[in-house]
Order: C-alpha cells, then structure tokens, then sequence
C-alpha cells in the first residue's frame, strides 16, 4: 500500500460535498487554497481539492496541489454533460481517451476498478449545443463534455502521476438544459450567484421545472460519481 495519499479533484464545491461526507473530511490548506483531508475506511489518506470551471482554472489547481504533495493518483470526480439524447440522466462515464479541444491533444486515463473504458471526453472552455457540431463530436466518438478534465490529465502527464475519470451525466447538450444564460449563474468557481438566480427566475418564471429538473440530475450524478470513484479505489 502507498504512503502517498489518492488526490480527488473537483470542479464545483457541490461535486466534492459527497466525498466529504461520507469520508468525513476535513478542511486544510494546500498550497495556499483550501483542501480537505482524511483517510479511506481502508486507513489509506486521501486529500481533495475543488478547482473551479474551466481548463485554466483547472490546470492552476492541480498544479498547485501536485506542486505541493506527492500522491499516488488523481481522481477527477464529478459531472458531465451528454451530446445525445439518449444517455440516462445518472451514466457512468469511464472515458477511454480525454481530448483537449483548445489543443487537440490527447489523453488516456489509468484503468482503475471494473468498468471498461469506452468513447471519448471532449474538454473544453465553451458550452456547445449547435446539432450539426455535436453531431461532429459525436462522429468521432465523443459521448461526453466536461471543461476541466484534459487540463487536469496534462499536469498528471507532466509528472508521470497516473490519473481517473469517474464522471457521471447530468444532462444533455441537446435538450436545451444549459445555454450560456444558465452557466452564467453560477461564478467561474464553482458557487453560486443568488442575484443572478433571482433575476433569471422572475425574467423566466416558466424555466423554474426546468431547472428544479436540472439540479436533481446534478445532485444524482454528483452522488453517483463519488460513489462509482469510492467503489473503484476500495478494490484498487
């Protein structure tokens, strides 16, 4: 067994919450920004940071934790979103390769637990939901979008740091669920922006089952991706 701890990186504080809890983990510093720490019911240590959206956010944030600790493998944990329609809210995604779209490089996660890898996670800075590019990605075997995964694989790479994906659907790119409107309300870090929620609701009182519906899917995809990272590390 290691004595380096696992590392588990998140986007957005509402994808670490599960983690914390069921570890019971506590708040620390780690390279100056907030972390957590604690131990796996196997005894193993764990530290988990939260970096915010979007790759460069993501390569800071991993470069500052792996700049400041040794560890055995990174964890990127949390949602993502679907480019069809029918992926079930709640899919596992244990993604073959990883691309960065603002480079084009390539990325191919470590296997970890059971589940076989397949299909590709698109990473990038925009939200996408023309039919005709998603139906492009799609002809290329992506089966998912995220916006910090690639930035997180390419400072795992640099240092040799062998690196996982559990990511699970909370939408879909093509059922309208998310337009720049709606990611704008939250801040580039991850939290919310109660104003602009506020205001986004009485402009669209009628969008209000839409996005009950939307953070429902949130909160089951954020569970389950800590769930299927927890499984996966406990018969590792």
């Amino acid at each position: 067994m290691s004595a380096e701890p696992l590392a588990f990186i998140f986007a957005m504080p509402m994808e670490i919450k599960p983690l914390v809890r069921r570890l019971s983990l506590q708040k620390t510093t780690i390279g100056g920004e907030r972390a957590y720490e604690g131990k796996l019911p196997d005894g193993r240590d764990v530290v988990a940071i939260v970096t915010g959206m979007g790759t460069a956010f993501a390569t800071a944030g991993a470069e500052r934790l792996l700049n400041a600790v040794h560890v055995d493998r990174v964890l990127v944990v949390g949602i993502t979103g679907a480019v069809e329609n029918d992926t079930p809210i709640g899919t596992l995604v244990l993604p073959k390769t990883v691309v960065n779209s603002n480079t084009g490089a390539e990325f191919t996660p470590a296997p970890l637990g059971d589940g076989t890898p397949s299909g590709t996670m698109w990473t990038t800075d925009v939200i996408l939901t023309d039919p005709d590019h998603l139906a492009g990605l799609r002809a290329r075997g992506v089966v998912s979008l995220d916006m910090e995964t690639a930035a997180i694989a390419e400072a795992c790479d640099k240092r040799a740091i062998p690196w996982s994906v559990f990511r699970v659907i909370s939408d879909r790119a093509t059922d309208g669920s998310i337009d720049e409107e709606v990611f704008h309300l939250s801040n580039q870090d991850g939290t919310a922006r109660p104003g602009a929620i506020a205001k986004y609701f009485l402009m669209h009182p009628w969008k209000v089952p839409k996005m009950a519906k939307l953070a429902k899917g949130a909160k089951l995809a954020t569970e389950r991706a800590v769930e299927a990272a927890l499984a996966a590390v406990a018969g590792a």
